[in-house]
């Protein structure tokens, strides 16, 4: 289990005892019930993201080479598109 893991159940425990907490009395006021709420899915937001972010440098690299073969492919067409190929009018 990664450590992001297990900070993110953490955070989703906390928030379940304090909204828990607000409901019962004696609690924290209403927009710290929602602070917690708040820092925990941005928590979960930045752990997906980051994950993502190893993911499309997968996608970057095969990209690149997609770009060099499309390159390489149109150096071929303008060969076969050159002034002796086009017949004139």
């Amino acid at each position: 289990m990664r450590w992001q893991d297990i900070i993110l159940w953490v955070l989703f425990i906390l928030s379940i005892a304090v909204a828990l907490w607000y409901l019962f009395g004696n609690s924290p006021t209403f927009e710290q019930t929602i602070l917690v709420f708040i820092l925990t899915l941005l928590f979960t937001i930045s752990s997906k993201i980051s994950s993502l972010h190893a993911e499309f440098k997968f996608f970057k690299k095969h990209f690149n080479n997609l770009e060099k073969s499309f390159i390489m492919l149109s150096k071929d067409f303008k060969g076969h598109l050159s002034d002796k190929n086009i017949p004139k009018k």
